[in-house]
């Protein structure tokens, strides 16, 4: 059994069709038809249910497909790390979600760069769900999100649970006042919440919280990014929840009142390949609690 069998058993289950799994290998299927009975002769067992329309995998299938899976992520990762210290130059690439943007981030990879100027830093926005899939393509090394993925390949280390906050036009009925507000104060307004794509992102946090709450928020408008979102508060089109360091964008015409329910709050996940342990991410991590500890910020250290 060898490496391509794993690969091409994997196309196979996942498309349900053996057709569709030849044109993503970019083989032909009779090639393909023979390499999995080569498999299913190697192993002694059937995989694939016999004239199953669509394809259905036998329990022999269902597992070798749950262990399967993670083994091609592991030749990914060590791929993509021995690529990685074979270079001569040293290379860091880091994703990160917009909203951490407007807090300790630069701070962060400023920091990073002062003490490590041999690596060269290059940063990508994006959101958690494409970090995810970045991270196992090799186009990222590490991931700023927010989302709480389950993903085996990948592992991530909570920083810190960030509060939320709620903002609003100078002359909302809710921009003035002492204290926090509760989800039940705002069950009548528009509530904006970003990114529209993809799936499921920082907007399906939001949307749980009111779950969580048993609150039904007003009317919900889904806009692409967090800037737009910012911009149709200040037009007076609704509000929006966000992280508190967003308020670091201060925009004339949306000011902030932080949200006093207990599940009122977003975590920063820290996201790396399951099987990285390089002196780069470590070193990342290190900078990321230097400037945590300087701030004041609590956190829970946690090493790779």
């Amino acid at each position: 059994m060898e490496l391509r069998h794993l690969r091409y058993f994997v196309a196979v289950a996942e498309e349900r069709n053996f057709t569709r799994a030849a044109a993503r290998l970019h083989i032909a299927q009779p090639p393909l038809s023979r390499q999995m009975q080569q498999l299913e002769e190697t192993l002694g067992v059937t995989l694939i249910e016999k004239g199953s329309r669509p394809l259905r995998l036998t329990e022999a299938g269902e597992f070798f497909l749950a262990h399967a899976r993670p083994l091609l992520d592991q030749v990914r990762d060590l791929k993509a790390m021995t690529q990685r210290i074979g270079k001569l130059e040293r290379t860091l690439s880091i994703g990160f979600v917009a909203s951490t943007l407007y807090g300790e981030l630069p701070d962060v990879v400023h920091r990073y760069c002062e003490r490590h100027p041999e690596v060269d830093v290059t940063l990508h926005e994006m959101t958690t769900v494409e970090q995810i899939k970045a991270l196992k393509e090799g186009r990222i090394d590490v991931g700023f999100g927010r989302l709480k993925s389950e993903d085996p390949s990948i592992r991530r280390i909570l920083l810190r649970e960030e509060r939320l906050v709620v903002a609003l036009p100078p002359g909302h009925r809710l921009a003035k006042g002492e204290g926090g507000l509760r989800l039940t104060d705002l069950v009548h307004e528009t509530l904006l919440v970003y990114p529209k794509a993809p799936r499921p992102s920082f907007a399906d946090q939001v949307l749980a919280m009111f779950s969580e709450g048993n609150v039904t928020p007003g009317p919900v408008t889904e806009v692409r990014e967090l800037q737009i979102s910012m911009g149709l508060v200040a037009a007076g089109q609704g509000i929006s929840i966000v992280p508190e360091s967003v308020q670091a964008m201060h925009h004339r015409n949306v000011v902030y009142r932080k949200l006093d329910d207990k599940h009122a709050f977003s975590p920063i996940l820290f996201s790396m390949r399951h099987m990285d342990r390089s002196p780069e991410l470590d070193n990342l991590l290190a900078a990321v609690y230097s400037i945590y500890d300087e701030h004041g910020i609590a956190h829970v250290k946690e090493s790779l």
